[in-house]
């Protein structure tokens, strides 16, 4: 059985799929399909067209996220059920913020000529260059969960299909659930992800918009850069300096966890808190109460699309048309939907 090999913090890290991995040698407008490039010995794509079974990259942020292990958890169901069809290697970083690390991986994968890779990228601009390079060695590149920026893309001369959810819409609408728990001129803030991450912007944009609709005023917005012991820390401080604030709106449910810490320390059990992703960990939360809403962007099919989306570009199935951006669902989650 191949084994695990995990690397420490600040490095990346690679989970091999058993009886699955095989390696060779050392996670808004639309978009046409990215331009493959053959090598002149013949690359990852001219493999795949011959028929040779492909191998599929997954690239994702935090495997300490329970997201992203559950987005890795899908794609390795859905990689058992299609042993006949391409073998999967799922890569993770170990934080968030370690965008050289990710780097790091897409640049071994495309060492490794596998045919596809799907990523969530950490950075939304930090990635482009790696993944322009992947392109022009063969590789399909599809893009998951955080939308590349798409100035750089410009900039770079790439095109890369996006497959995932309308983050903005989604973050107003929990937005707007969680201000029917509060009163029109409410002091809320914002717990941010990474700046320079689309999706987070994207949250960002969708709370202040429904903070706006519903009247509430947001006295604060600081990003906590996805993590639940900065966003425990954040709302801490928050909380002290702003002593009428009644919600917090966390733009995913690692921060909402670590705003709820806070609260309950502080004794402040009538501020409202809204998440985003619907982790495990947050669902006993919500149903407590204690967590007035999150967001199911269902992170366990989300790399699966991506890989059926990879899967296609290598048969070929989409060239033709020209690939588009597929969006895909996001859900509100409550009490009362968990409670059905």
């Amino acid at each position: 059985m191949p084994c695990v090999q995990p690397r420490f913090p600040r490095q990346s890290f690679l989970v091999t799929l058993a009886g699955l991995l095989l390696l060779s040698g050392p996670g808004c407008g639309n978009s046409s399909a990215p331009e493959v490039a053959a090598e002149a010995d013949g690359g990852p794509a001219v493999a795949a067209a011959s028929g040779e079974k492909p191998r599929v990259a997954l690239v994702m942020k935090s495997l300490a996220n329970e997201f992203f292990a559950t987005m890795a958890e899908g794609a390795k169901s859905h990689a058992s059920q299609h042993v006949a069809d391409y073998e999967l290697i799922v890569n993770g970083i170990q934080d968030e913020t370690d965008l050289a690390g990710q780097v790091s991986l897409v640049e071994q994968m495309v060492a490794q000529q596998v045919a596809a890779i799907v990523i969530a990228p950490a950075d939304s601009k930090a990635l482009v260059p790696a993944l322009r390079k992947a392109g022009q060695a063969g590789i399909v590149v599809v893009n998951i969960d955080n939308r590349l920026d798409a100035e750089v893309l410009r900039e770079q001369q790439v095109q890369i299909p996006f497959v995932g959810p309308d983050n903005r819409v989604g973050a107003k609408n929990v937005g707007l659930q969680l201000a029917k728990s509060l009163q029109a001129g409410d002091e809320v803030a914002i717990l941010e992800g990474l700046e320079t991450s689309f999706n987070g912007q994207q949250r960002k944009l969708g709370f202040t918009e429904a903070a706006t609709e519903a009247g509430l005023k947001i006295v604060a917005s600081q990003s906590a850069q996805w993590e639940m012991d900065v966003a425990n820390q954040a709302a801490a401080a928050l909380l002290t300096a702003h002593p009428g604030l009644k919600g917090i709106m966390a733009c995913n449910d690692s921060m909402a966890l670590g705003a709820l810490a806070a609260v309950r320390a502080a004794g402040r059990n009538e501020v409202k808190i809204a998440g985003f992703d619907n982790i495990k960990a947050v669902r006993q939360a919500v149903l407590d109460g204690q967590i007035a809403v999150t967001a199911d962007q269902h992170g366990d099919q989300l790399a699966v699309y991506g890989i059926e989306t990879a899967l296609e570009l290598l048969r070929g199935d989409r060239q033709a048309a020209g690939v588009r951006d597929r969006e895909t669902a996001v859900d509100l989650i409550t009490k009362e939907t968990l409670s059905r």
